[in-house]
């Protein structure tokens, strides 16, 4: 079959587009942090370009390409890229790195752990990110507590479509509200979780567990909440707070 003109001209003008794109990405990046990384900016084009019409293109695929021309970006500008995608696979390796470079792309480069603690060091010590799986009896959610600094900033899966949240990205993190978002919250209250659930709920707070081990609950919660909500002082537990918050999935 024979080379079409037309669609040889389409490609290279989209090629040069694409790049064109990136590089404004990498120019507008904030030298100080990562914004396309934990903040807002990113989330909300998302929304945007996902409410417009794409008859041709399905919504999952344009976060796809959304996702690695930001991750393109990041590396074209030092400084903004992680050093390392740091992942704590739990069960199922092969999902956890699958839902990892949904989210932040292939540019990144990403190795496996063998313990939560060695995933969130990346983030603490080399300004990393950690991936962290939430299954098994490993409650390293848990530790955030202690560490103000490190928080959880993304749920993976980023979209909807593939399942409920199995996983959470940690770093040195500021995370922001986006307008529709999810808040992480850890407790050491004795009682059952659907308790808990029934007493956040009476103050109008919206929750459901996400995991428990060692003594420890986590939950999420429907919004964006900050530590000094007085509804979360309110809730059952001794030893309780926010580690963090993430936009919520995109539903396609």
């Amino acid at each position: 079959m024979e080379a079409n003109p037309a669609l040889q001209a389409l490609d290279a003008e989209l090629m040069q587009r694409l790049a064109e794109r990136t590089a404004l990405a990498a120019e507008q990046a904030h030298p100080g942090g990562r914004p396309d990384l934990i903040g807002a900016f990113e989330t909300e084009t998302l929304r945007q370009l996902l409410a417009a019409p794409h008859p041709s293109l399905r919504p999952a695929t344009l976060v796809r390409i959304w996702r690695e021309l930001m991750a393109e970006a990041r590396a074209g500008h030092g400084g903004t890229l992680p050093t390392r995608i740091a992942v704590w696979p739990g069960r199922d390796a092969a999902r956890a790195i699958d839902l990892a470079r949904l989210r932040f792309g292939a540019a990144s480069p990403l190795t496996l752990e063998a313990q939560p603690e060695a995933a969130l060091a990346v983030a603490r010590t080399e300004g990393g990110v950690a991936v962290l799986a939430l299954d098994g009896e490993r409650p390293w959610w848990g530790r955030l507590l202690a560490e103000p600094s490190l928080k959880v900033f993304a749920a993976l899966p980023c979209l909807a479509s593939l399942g409920d949240t199995a996983a959470l990205a940690v770093g040195l993190a500021a995370p922001e509200p986006t307008g529709a978002d999810l808040t992480f919250w850890v407790t050491d209250a004795n009682w059952p979780a659907p308790a808990v659930v029934e007493a956040l709920g009476r103050d109008g707070v919206a929750a459901e567990r996400l995991a428990e081990a060692g003594g420890l609950k986590l939950f999420v919660l429907a919004g964006y909440y900050q530590n000094l909500d007085p509804r979360l002082a309110r809730a059952p537990g001794r030893l309780s707070g926010v580690i963090g918050a993430a936009p919520a999935p995109f539903r396609v």
